[in-house]
């Protein structure tokens, strides 16, 4: 087994699974230390390399494209420190981590590991349930529902609409900006429903948005990775620009017209069964929801809500009931 270990963390490669351990230290992110051990395949791995500085090196692991969802989440937006694949190693044992970035290209060469992109995700993401709580909430996921509860400093649009639940059937992808102190970011749920919307992230009651702590809001990674780790694969999606289904995106062939259906002879019909009448809502439910739209009401005849805020706002409040 090839092993290195170091404060900022340890890999040990036993020539088909790269094991990435983070270090313990004070210095490490929290990010890395909340996400964990990662178990990278082989299959997974595109490259590894060893960059040596003045004062220390760095090795650098390479995943093939497609393989991990914290990648596809996050899109190489994570922070280097924050970088699970990257390990900062000290002068005196750049010869170990030469000789661990060797034995990967070695065990890559004799299994002849392809480098193209992959057609499924090879490592799982975080496991479920998983919560954080952000600057503008709290976001959780329980494998199958995301939820936001929002908190008493996000935009009165938002705690206007309540508690944001979303199904991940639902989910067309999800999008994911670090907050880096300078710029604010954001963690947006982008459905069938609004994948055409415009609003910014502050006033979106399907985004967080993260001003707060970055070291924290850093943690929203965590939910963008296993909501991400859930959705159809990039390699099998079509339609995402536009929000159609992958069938109706990507068919085998053109649809048929009516024009060519054949007629089907007429049949008897039967009366059809009664309709159950939709139940009405408890009281306690049907007054919050008045609530609520008589204050998006005032917002936006106040001037703080557009007319598209207002009607996109509205709109989620209903589906919310």
């Amino acid at each position: 087994m090839a092993e290195i270990i170091q404060r900022d963390g340890t890999w040990a490669f036993d020539g088909s699974t790269v094991r990435i351990t983070p270090g313990l230290h004070r210095s490490v992110p929290l990010f890395r230390q909340t996400y964990g051990e990662v178990s990278v395949p082989l299959e997974a791995v595109a490259g590894v390399g060893f960059e040596p500085e003045r004062k220390r090196g760095r090795l650098r692991l390479r995943l093939r494209e497609g393989a991990d969802p914290l990648l596809q989440a996050t899109g190489g937006r994570l922070p280097d420190t924050a970088d699970p694949y990257r390990l900062t190693v000290e002068i005196d044992r750049c010869g170990v981590a030469e000789y661990v970035a060797e034995e990967i290209r070695q065990a890559l060469l004799l299994d002849q590991i392809p480098k193209e992109p992959t057609e499924g995700y090879l490592l799982p993401g975080p496991p479920v349930p998983v919560s954080v709580r952000s600057s503008d909430g709290t976001v959780s996921f329980d494998g199958t529902q995301v939820r936001i509860d929002w908190a008493d400093t996000s935009d009165r649009v938002k705690r206007a609409t309540g508690p944001r639940i979303i199904d991940v059937e639902d989910l067309v992808r999800v999008e994911w900006l670090p907050n880096s102190g300078a710029e604010e970011g954001f963690l947006r749920f982008v459905t069938r429903e609004t994948v055409f919307s415009k609003l910014p992230p502050e006033k979106d009651p399907y985004a967080l948005d993260l001003w707060g702590s970055a070291r924290r809001d850093l943690l929203t990674a965590l939910i963008a990775t296993a909501v991400t780790a859930r959705l159809p694969h990039p390699s099998a999606r079509t339609g995402d620009a536009d929000g159609t289904a992958p069938e109706e995106s990507a068919g085998s062939g053109p649809r048929p017209r009516l024009s060519d259906a054949v007629p089907t002879p007429p049949t008897t019909t039967t009366p059809p069964h009664p309709q159950p009448q939709p139940q009405p809502q408890p009281p306690d439910h049907h007054d919050v929801l008045l609530r609520r739209l008589r204050e998006l009401g005032e917002l936006h005849r106040g001037g703080v809500l557009t007319d598209a805020e207002f009607a996109m706002t509205k709109a989620a409040v209903l589906r919310g009931f």
